[in-house]
């Protein structure tokens, strides 16, 4: 690829980072995700990690700057997926995780975060994990140990005991069970408070059965309304968005009915839930990529027949229900569940999108615009603004005609460092 960096900032890439307070960012075009247009020739400068101008060439350059020249690349904000576990590998479905010890998966946590980076997706919404991990290792990329995108944490996903979220693969003899179990308004009360305790930034409820949990059903209901209520007014009481994991119809409308921010998965949603979702003004976010991938490879990755069978099932009906929400207009968000697949795939549903509805420009704003607005970060991330952090994502190509180019980043900058060259 054919872009150029000053000598100064190929030495400070030699010595392992771009630690320059200021960079000049050139291009061919850069992608306007408010209203779609692109403006040519921009020149984005970028000072302690945030972006301080949007102009042209030409425009004056502060000296001492650190220039990154890229010609015949298009320029987009830093991409957002909403939907994430950093610390899972769709390598390993059923009960082949439990080969490995605990820790194990925080260091894969670490090698997924990297690769998310380096495929363009400079923030992050980590959706349940065990042992903090996700808090752990957003500290490590926050203090410099290690690279990775900005992660807002969620700590353990919460759920009722025998649900989603639980432990259900074990025996009664091994006593196996979630330590974030939520079984009365007042359990699920505590169990913000306790996630907020230790690092969590976001909370994650499990409002209906799974697909790759053992013994329920998609579309079974596993939380009260009540008990969802009381979450979420405890989470933003704490200024903490809520993520439900709701793949059925009754559980959707109870999740948004009981004040949750954005509804992942979102399988079996009728047109009363959609109709709902607009009217309160929920984001959704559709995990329509992911099934190409465990209905070719879950049998030999060890995924119980039983769960492929699940996954299956919904399928279709997921993104044929996706098809209709966007037709309804209702507000998307970017939702992979990367972690069920290999992370680094994340980009691959923009096509999807594209595919059952959405236009490229509403499949790129629902991982920039929309996320950041979603997140509580919507002066932070999600455009390439005055003030915002210095997230860039290049592409050759031009990603509203051809989104699949997204797959394909050649350059990836996060707060004004270098992440991919």
């Amino acid at each position: 690829m054919r872009w150029v960096l000053s000598a100064a900032l190929a030495a400070a890439l030699v010595a392992g980072a771009a630690q320059a307070k200021t960079v000049a960012v050139t291009a061919d075009r850069l992608l306007d995700v408010k209203t779609g247009k692109y403006a040519e020739k921009p020149l984005v400068i970028v000072e302690d990690g945030r972006v301080a101008s949007v102009g042209r060439q030409g425009d004056r350059v502060p000296a001492g700057a650190v220039r990154v020249d890229l010609p015949g690349v298009t320029l987009l904000p830093g991409l957002i997926d909403m939907h994430v576990h950093l610390t899972s590998a769709g390598k390993y479905g059923g009960y082949r995780p439990y080969e490995f010890t605990d820790t194990f998966w925080t260091a894969v946590g670490v090698a997924n975060a990297r690769t998310t980076l380096e495929s363009g997706f400079t923030t992050v919404r980590n959706v349940g994990t065990a042992f903090y991990a996700d808090v752990g290792i957003r500290e490590a990329i926050d203090e410099g140990w290690i690279p990775g995108p900005r992660i807002m944490a969620s700590g353990y996903a919460l759920g009722a005991t025998g649900g989603h979220c639980d432990e259900t693969f074990f025996p009664p003899s091994m006593e196996e069970k979630s330590p974030a179990l939520v079984d009365s308004p007042d359990e699920g009360r505590k169990q913000v408070r306790t996630q907020r305790k230790y690092g969590a930034r976001s909370i994650k409820i499990c409002a209906t059965g799974g697909v790759f949990s053992r013994g329920d059903e998609p579309g079974a209901q596993q939380m009260t309304l009540d008990e969802i209520k009381a979450i979420t007014d405890e989470a933003h009481m704490a200024g903490m968005k809520v993520a439900a994991h709701a793949h059925g119809a009754p559980g959707i409308k109870a999740a948004i009915l009981g004040g949750v921010d954005t509804i992942e998965h979102v399988s079996l949603i009728d047109d009363e839930g959609i109709g709902l979702a607009i009217q309160k003004g929920t984001w959704l976010g559709f995990d329509i990529y992911n099934t190409d991938y465990t209905q070719a490879e879950g049998a030999k990755n060890g995924e119980l027949a039983d769960n492929l069978r699940k996954d299956r099932e919904i399928g279709e009906v997921q993104r044929e229900n996706f098809r209709k929400a966007i037709k309804a207009g209702a507000k998307m968000i970017f939702s992979t569940d990367a972690g069920v697949y290999p992370h680094g795939l994340n980009a691959r549903q923009f096509a999807v999108m594209v595919r059952y509805g959405a236009t490229p420009l509403q499949a790129i704003q629902s991982a920039t615009l929309n996320a950041g607005e979603a997140l509580g970060w919507e002066k932070d991330v999600g455009q390439v603004a005055k003030g915002f952090w210095g997230d860039l994502v290049g592409v050759k190509g031009d990603p509203l005609t051809d989104v699949t180019v997204l797959e394909r980043p050649v350059f990836v900058m996060k707060g004004g460092e270098v992440a991919k060259k």
